[in-house]
């Protein structure tokens, strides 16, 4: 049996417009604090995650509801992810949802989610 690749998926808000660098900013924090979920969760995965050049995707949502909804499937399904709320200090309202970090995880159960969202 083939063994499923291991990828991060992140997903961004696309309504909030943010601007270049708090988009990015916003990913990151998706990033570190989706890897430390899965890091807990298995060590030797993500561990193989990293020694495989840690594949990346970032997608798109349009709003704070679908964002949402994919991170409580994620966390039914008990595939390591964070959700992103922001402190409001700079463009956006504090408290408002930014962005979605899922894995590194298994991508097959990933994309059950997320194989009908566009990239960003």
């Amino acid at each position: 049996m083939e063994r499923d690749e291991i990828k991060q998926v992140i997903i961004i808000r696309a309504d909030l417009e943010m601007g270049k660098g708090k988009l990015a900013a916003q990913a990151a924090h998706a990033s570190l604090m989706s890897y430390f979920e899965a890091e807990r969760k298995d060590p030797q995965l993500t561990k193989e995650w990293l020694d495989s050049g840690e594949k990346k995707i970032v997608l798109k949502v349009s709003a704070e509801e679908d964002l949402v909804k994919l991170f409580k499937a994620f966390q039914f399904k008990k595939v390591p992810c964070a959700l992103v709320s922001d402190a409001g200090f700079t463009q956006i309202p504090p408290g408002s949802k930014t962005a979605l970090g899922i894995g590194p995880w298994k991508s097959s159960e990933i994309d059950m989610f997320t194989r009908g969202l566009k990239l960003l």
